[in-house]
């Protein structure tokens, strides 16, 4: 078995594109949550709040040649994987083109302007909008393929098109394809971009946010308070690498992944198990050898849903008991749902570089429902741990749970 590090850390967010910007952000109780006017012509969608990333520019080296095959999803996570390969010391390094880096990603679904375009002729029997790109703007694997069309990689391509878990898919089937010899280096990660048929998608299940004149009031996971989830936008990506490679050619490396789980609940496709969402956690720590006290955080999916909450909290305190920490980011940056499985990912490795935690904004009285966990709340958290432990859970009863461990 080989041992994989991460090399190289980006991300795209309506709170900034660096982990300073970001932090201080999070420090001073700030979130990304705004009204949206623009949908005020959907009468039939009900919230009007997201967290969009409102200065995204595509960078003015990019090509007509190749940003014609994408659309916003595909140009969010390109640009993410850009920084993480310039972080991790390899952008323009012939090594990442000869077959030793792939690529494992994912998004909900494709650009919906594409989508859009398709259900046009459909409808109308007009194709309009269509042309030679439009398909893979829209295919699920938009954002893998992209990626590995852009910088040449000829590794393996993974597709993680699995909703919510879709980020922490690829890097966990990254980490895997390394950890077991495949190749050395990989991509991975997740992305999103906002449109109001994913608000419309919770909307229908009445599980949307309606605080639309107090956006910086929501989301509120964990708390009784809460009236449901927001959609925000984003992209994050880490390059992953076998240890030895990395510490041949000298690379800084941020933290070791030393464990995945995922399974399926094989139940409901929206009603989350708490069961099934423990024994992820408990593959996770099997995978990396340890037990449940050796965990010093864990990262919750936190999507401020009544069933979402209650179901994770009470199988993190299950297994964890009363004392683990618990926070969630989405309480600033909306559920970027292919995204927030490789975002939360970053903030965990570097919150746990930096001993400083996020707490869970606007969670002001803990639902007596939820699990007995020590929720963070209020300022930022001092904690030295060695292990923290990332989880994300998805529509179609997808789990995952990744575990990082400290580098010294």
């Amino acid at each position: 078995m080989k041992r994989v590090v991460v090399t190289g850390m980006a991300g795209i967010t309506s709170l900034g594109n660096d982990w300073p910007s970001i932090s201080a952000h999070f420090a001073a109780g700030r979130s990304g949550i705004r009204r949206m006017d623009e949908w005020d012509r959907f009468e039939e969608l009900n919230t009007r709040l997201a967290g969009p990333i409102d200065d995204f520019k595509v960078p003015a080296a990019w090509t007509r040649k190749q940003l014609r095959s994408m659309g916003r999803v595909s140009r969010l996570a390109v640009a993410a994987a850009e920084n993480a390969l310039r972080d991790a010391g390899l952008l323009g390094d012939p090594m990442i083109r000869d077959g030793r880096m792939g690529v494992a990603c994912g998004s909900s679904t494709g650009s919906t302007d594409e989508i859009k375009a398709f259900g046009n002729m459909l409808l109308n029997s007009v194709a309009d909008g269509l042309n030679a790109n439009s398909y893979v703007r829209m295919m699920p694997h938009t954002t893998a393929a992209n990626i590995s069309i852009f910088f040449g990689l000829t590794g393996r391509l993974i597709p993680t098109s699995s909703a919510c878990t879709s980020g922490s898919q690829g890097i966990g089937y990254a980490y895997e394809a390394i950890k077991f010899g495949r190749l050395p280096m990989m991509l991975a990660g997740g992305a999103e971009e906002l449109c109001p048929t994913e608000a419309m998608v919770f909307d229908a299940l009445y599980a949307t946010s309606l605080k639309n004149d107090t956006p910086h009031l929501s989301p509120r996971p964990y708390d009784s308070g809460r009236d449901g989830l927001v959609i925000g936008e984003g992209a994050g990506m880490l390059v992953l690498e076998e240890l030895e490679h990395a510490l041949a050619r000298g690379a800084h490396i941020h933290a070791e992944i030393v464990g995945f789980g995922s399974n399926a609940d094989g139940q409901h496709t929206t009603r989350p198990e708490q069961v099934t969402m423990r024994r992820a956690m408990e593959l996770a720590l099997e995978d990396a050898g340890l037990g449940p006290e050796a965990i010093g955080y864990v990262n919750g999916h936190g999507t401020a849903t009544e069933q979402g909450d209650i179901a994770e909290t009470l199988a993190t305190s299950s297994l964890f008991g009363p004392h683990m920490p618990i926070s969630s980011q989405k309480s600033y940056l909306g559920h970027t749902l292919g995204a927030c499985g490789a975002l939360e990912s970053w903030f965990c490795i570097e919150m746990m570089n930096s001993d400083r935690y996020a707490p869970t904004l606007n969670l002001d009285h803990i639902d007596p429902l939820c699990g007995e966990l020590d929720y963070l709340r209020g300022e930022m958290r001092q904690m030295s741990n060695r292990h923290v432990m990332n989880n994300n859970f998805a529509f179609g009863g997808v789990n995952t749970s990744l575990i990082f461990r400290r580098w010294p």
